[in-house]
């Protein structure tokens, strides 16, 4: 395109900026990608991948525990923090040398610079060597989100899930602020590694947003590996002091910590990008407000991902920019959904789901069949573990069709994955039910259930 310098400019290079320009690219599209942190975005570097491996890696103390129900006599095991850190560490910057491949190797043409928009086609990118500005047929703000502290006495001395991968010390006690999935998934991280952790949350039950059955028995196996989680619970000060952290509750009860992780949100990442200079509207959330196209009020300037603020999942970034290729490189006929997305939260024990809740699916759809099996699995028979799995299916009545598909033990996301297929193409329970299972797996009691719970 004459007089623009390049035909995509993507500012942010996490999951949903690379990929949208390295398939750009890939169509002939001339582009550039501007970041001033490490690629990959917060999912490489500081949220999906580092979490999961720490999460296999506080696993390792319930699996020495439970092998000697298996004949294995196992030595004390001794947990080395420093040495998790360095691998991790290295593992990420691997990664990170394979998203530049994949630009570079795309021709892509790659900016180590904070990026600021000053018009609807122009971005001015400032790098070691001083600003220049770039002139682009096309913008895509793909920087994602940040986490979000609120303000209270004392907020300072908190820590967020960006640093919880290198503290140093590994804190022997941790309190962990929060109910979501960050904020459950750091709790079992630390408490596998052999933190004591106190998990506080403000509302009635955790996990909020997702199915009620769930949500109760989460907390429940949660509090089984020695989580405190107390509910209707707020941080009201946290003040330093010799020895650690001091935390006074809205209850007037005292605390005492090593650390505090606050995870109770995140905010769309839309500081210092000059949008306001653009004419870009934001939400009253401060999310950037997008069409189905995933353009902004600007026609040329477009957003995915955690910016945006639809449903904050990494491969719904990636979706999300394939369609903006599409609209802009491609035929135009490529379109998001949201429903029957899967999601995981990796716990301990883990939770896959996919589709409706059931309270969802009353609202929606009126009558329907509900089906929930909670059991012991095979492995724990002997390895003397108390851990239990739920799986439930939500049936609407009318249709037969599966809705809503919840899981929570082992592997539960690599269950529910596979079942999303069914999900998305409409299975109805008499394909579940037609379906033969895999003897003996967790996952066959999914087309084994056969009685409806009375509600």
């Amino acid at each position: 395109m004459s007089g623009f310098d390049c035909d995509l400019f993507v500012i942010g290079g996490g999951s949903g900026g690379v990929r949208a320009a390295r398939m750009a690219a890939q169509r002939g599209a001339r582009v550039v990608v501007a970041e001033a942190a490490a690629l990959g975005g917060t999912c490489v570097n500081v949220g999906c991948i580092p979490k999961k491996l720490y999460s296999y890696a506080a696993h390792y103390a319930h699996d020495f525990e439970e092998a000697a129900g298996f004949g294995w006599d196992v030595p004390a095991p001794r947990f080395d923090w420093a040495r998790l850190k360095k691998n991790r560490a290295a593992e990420i910057a691997r990664l990170n040398g394979v998203y530049e491949q994949l630009l570079r190797g795309a021709g892509v043409e790659i900016l180590r610079g904070w990026a600021t928009l000053l018009d609807a086609n122009t971005v001015q990118v400032a790098t070691g060597e001083g600003a220049r500005p770039w002139r682009a047929a096309h913008i895509l703000v793909a920087t994602g989100g940040t986490p979000s502290v609120p303000h209270f006495p004392g907020r300072e001395h908190v820590l967020t899930s960006d640093q919880m991968f290198d503290l140093d010390p590994l804190p022997r006690r941790l309190v962990v602020v929060g109910g979501g999935y960050i904020a459950c998934e750091f709790a079992s991280i630390f408490r596998g590694l052999g933190a004591q952790v106190t998990q506080l949350y403000r509302g009635e039950q955790v996990l909020r947003g997702f199915d009620d059955d769930v949500r109760a028995f989460i907390a429940q196996e949660m509090g089984k590996t020695g989580i405190d989680l107390r509910l209707h619970s707020n941080v009201a000060a946290v003040a330093r002091e010799a020895g650690g952290l001091a935390l006074t509750l809205e209850n007037g009860e005292a605390l005492a910590t090593d650390a505090v992780l606050y995870a109770t949100g995140r905010l769309p990442n839309v500081a210092g990008l000059g949008l306001d200079a653009a004419g870009i509207a934001l939400s009253a959330h401060g999310a950037i407000v997008v069409d189905e196209q995933f353009r902004t009020s600007v026609p040329s300037v477009l957003a995915v991902g955690d910016v945006c603020s639809r449903l904050q999942l990494t491969p719904v970034a990636l979706a999300e920019a394939m369609v903006v290729v599409d609209q802009l490189f491609g035929a135009g006929r490529r379109r998001m959904e949201y429903e029957c997305i899967p999601t995981a939260v990796f716990t301990h024990p883990n939770i896959g789901t996919v589709g409706l809740t059931e309270r969802e699916a009353r609202e929606r759809l009126g009558e329907l069949r509900i089906f929930r099996s909670e059991f012991r699995p095979l492995r724990h028979t002997l390895s003397g573990s108390s851990e239990r799995t739920l799986m439930k299916l939500v049936v609407d009545a009318a249709s037969d069709r599966v809705v809503g598909l919840h899981m929570v033990g082992p592997e539960a996301g690599e269950i529910v994955q596979g079942f999303a297929v069914a999900m998305k193409a409409g299975a109805t329970k008499s394909v579940f039910d037609a379906t033969i299972g895999i003897h003996p797996t967790a996952a066959e009691e999914f087309v084994t259930m056969r009685e409806p719970v009375t509600r």
